[in-house]
């Protein structure tokens, strides 16, 4: 208990600032009479944990490296598709080679960055439910790999000698094509900043609450009182729509904004256990290990062999 004690009373505003200033919002370039952006690039990319409002679709052509997406930390290499949803902070860090003093090596990449709403009232259409489907999935980053990764290579090359509307018609292909991918991997976890949460109904008022007030004694009984319902039928309610219990979606949040704490800066297991909510190391291990497949230990282990 002095641990958190004084963790709590002297350290939470200095983490809350060392996170401020390492992630950072960049502004997108997307010309005013477009409704998206393509790039060829042939660079190293940028060593800037960061977000923006557009989503961001990146074809790897060359270079491997690292790739942090949310809580989600993973290699990368050439030939895969990576999908992120808005305000959903993310880095693509190169491999030691390709930034040593000297190196000639650069990396490709395909790079496209839109708004949500870039056909805005078309998306609503019954027939666009797949491509607002791929939008959600986006939220937590989406990893395709396989063969069908070379037919959107393939769009996305045409896509450069195409102009207005034929652009539009073959992003929307592009898109289409992801939605309907079979081999895909979500990567990071239900852990989103508050501060992008919009509340539209039941459910999101709950994730609202739970995403604003982690940290603190949250209960199901006051989440069921949110949304006027009595504690078993909210928790029905609750398992039926996220799929997992509420206690279970909470330590996912706690897990996932601790995972980021360890990404950002250097803070030692104590200091990230408190600050992501727990009220003892050991359940914070458990819930860890049971939620990551790996100790803190060890997933801060893995975060340091990449570099």
């Amino acid at each position: 208990m002095v641990i958190r004690h004084n963790y709590e009373s002297h350290n939470k505003s200095r983490n809350t600032e060392k996170m401020k200033s390492q992630l950072q919002l960049l502004t997108r370039s997307i010309h005013q009479h477009c409704s998206f952006s393509l790039a060829y690039h042939t660079y190293q990319f940028l060593k800037i944990w960061h977000y923006h409002p557009e989503l961001e679709l990146v074809f790897i052509q060359e270079s491997t490296g690292t790739r942090y997406v949310g809580d989600s930390i993973e290699n990368f290499s050439p030939g895969e598709i990576v999908l992120l949803g808005k305000n959903l902070p993310h880095l693509w860090l190169n491999d030691k080679e390709y930034i040593d003093k000297g190196s000639t090596l650069k990396s490709k990449a395909i790079v496209i960055h839109f708004m949500e709403n870039f056909s805005d009232k078309f998306l609503q259409v019954p027939e666009m439910e797949c491509i607002r489907k791929l939008f959600e999935k986006a939220n937590r980053g989406i990893k395709f790999r396989g063969d069908s990764n070379e037919l959107i290579l393939q769009k996305l090359n045409e896509m450069q000698n195409l102009k207005d509307l034929d652009r539009v018609i073959k992003l929307i292909e592009i898109l289409r094509e992801l939605s309907n991918h079979n081999d895909y991997k979500l990567l990071s976890s239900n852990c989103v900043d508050p501060v992008y949460e919009k509340v539209n109904n039941k459910i999101d008022r709950v994730n609202n609450y739970i995403l604003c007030n982690f940290k603190n004694n949250i209960s199901l009984n006051d989440a069921a009182k949110l949304v006027h319902m009595n504690s078993s039928s909210f928790s029905r309610y609750f398992k039926q729509v996220q799929k997992k219990t509420f206690t279970q979606y909470v330590n996912e949040i706690k897990i996932g904004y601790a995972c980021q704490l360890f990404i950002e800066q250097d803070y030692n297991i104590a200091e990230v256990c408190y600050e992501s909510g727990f009220k003892n190391l050991s359940n914070f291990n458990r819930q860890f290990k049971e939620i990551k497949k790996v100790s803190p230990t060890g997933y801060i282990k893995s975060r340091a062999e990449i570099h």
